[in-house]
């Protein structure tokens, strides 16, 4: 027979767990101390992220107009950092930016059903775009703190209430600078998120009770910050509260996470109609919302799996166009990069089988450029070199 949990237990319980915690959160902020992007990439790899010859590349570096490359004992180069890319996108006037003239995209990923990948996605689209050359800012708008931790930051250990949008949200400050902070990855700030945000969900709703305008606060503060930006990325909670429905409101891009189950099926139709439900409610405040481009994504599929291919292809015939044709299928390299609390764009090379990994290379690429396609077509500065190489 099992004993019974009596109180007593049960706070054993609570101790045994916080004292394995407090060790292992000690270990992960000693490492994270020492974050750095360590991803060197190689000549060929270089010309192909750049848009130009690996001979432009040596001619450039051989006139000044680059620095001459890092060299190993045996005089071969080391390969590129990211900084080192981008200068060099600068210098051949590759960089990927949106025009002054150009809207920022505002992505919200966001589903109001947990385990469905959020968190990962708005990380690995976050490095994606990073190592392409565009301006991020990822903002982690869950209490949970998911993407502050793939980021390297502890929530609970490393960040103080202050720091999150907790304080832009009871309107302690006018914007959301002070809580922009400059990560590992050139080209990509954070804000990050704790357990105080989740306070502002009952602050916050004693204000909405007489003012709904207050859902626009965050939309606000977002839009500012965008311009400094090409794309900002928003994890939202895993529920429709106060700061889900803000994100609503602050986005103008939308992705939809699901797994290619008949139980998230019919959760994302709740969430669908939700949604609806509430962005109707809310259409009575100034500046209505509309989205650039609403995309439903299946993430951590399986080839193995029969059902999951017949749901896809069920949810590919519900929403059409607004399925992305590319999936995120579940993969060994995924869990791996989780485990160290990075993304597998950040390790850079296998931490399973080289088979593995050039699938999930191929699955995340296939993702990140179908999406960087739909950010780039809403910039009207972009159309004619898409319209040259024919997506347009």
């Amino acid at each position: 027979m099992e004993p019974l949990e009596t109180l007593e237990t049960i706070l054993a319980f609570r101790n045994d767990t916080e004292l394995s915690f407090q060790a292992l959160e000690d270990v992960v902020s000693q490492r994270n101390q020492r974050r750095t992007l360590t991803l060197r990439f190689p000549m060929g790899k270089a010309a192909e992220m750049i848009g130009r010859s690996s001979e432009s590349i040596r001619e450039a570096e051989a006139s000044g107009r680059l620095p001459q490359p890092e060299l190993s004992a045996t005089n071969r180069r080391v390969g590129y950092t990211l900084p080192e890319i981008n200068n060099m996108r600068r210098v051949f006037g590759t960089l990927p930016w949106r025009a002054e003239t150009d809207e920022p995209v505002i992505l919200s990923v966001q589903n109001f059903k947990g385990g469905v990948g959020k968190s990962t996605i708005a990380v690995h689209t976050a490095h994606y775009l990073a190592l392409k050359g565009y301006r991020v800012l990822l903002v982690d708008c869950d209490p949970q703190g998911s993407s502050t931790s793939l980021m390297g930051i502890n929530p609970d250990v490393d960040l103080g209430g202050g720091e999150t949008l907790y304080p832009y949200l009871r309107r302690d400050y006018e914007d959301l600078s002070y809580a922009i902070r400059p990560t590992h990855w050139e080209g990509l700030d954070l804000i990050p998120a704790n357990l105080d945000l989740f306070s502002s969900e009952y602050e916050m709703a004693v204000l909405l009770k007489d003012n709904p305008i207050h859902f626009d606060w965050l939309r606000e503060g977002i839009e500012r910050a965008a311009q400094n930006y090409d794309v900002v990325i928003l994890d939202s909670p895993p529920a429709l509260g106060f700061i889900s429905l803000s994100v609503l409101r602050a986005a103008n891009a939308l992705l939809i996470p699901t797994l290619p189950s008949n139980v998230d099926l019919f959760s994302t139709r709740k969430f669908i109609a939700m949604m609806t439900d509430v962005l109707e409610q809310l259409s009575s405040l100034p500046r209505e919302r509309a989205y650039k481009f609403l995309r439903v994504v299946i993430s951590r599929g399986s080839d193995t799996k029969t059902s999951h291919g017949e749901m896809s292809h069920f949810m590919e015939e519900t929403w059409g166009r607004r399925m992305m044709r590319a999936q995120l299928k579940d993969s060994a390299e995924i869990d791996n990069a989780g485990m160290l609390l990075k993304t597998v764009y950040e390790i850079g090379q296998p931490t399973a089988s080289r088979q593995t990994w050039t699938r999930c290379m191929s699955y995340l690429d296939a993702y990140g450029k179908e999406l960087e396609l739909l950010i780039r077509k809403t910039w009207p500065s972009h159309y004619e070199s898409l319209e040259q190489a024919g997506l347009l």
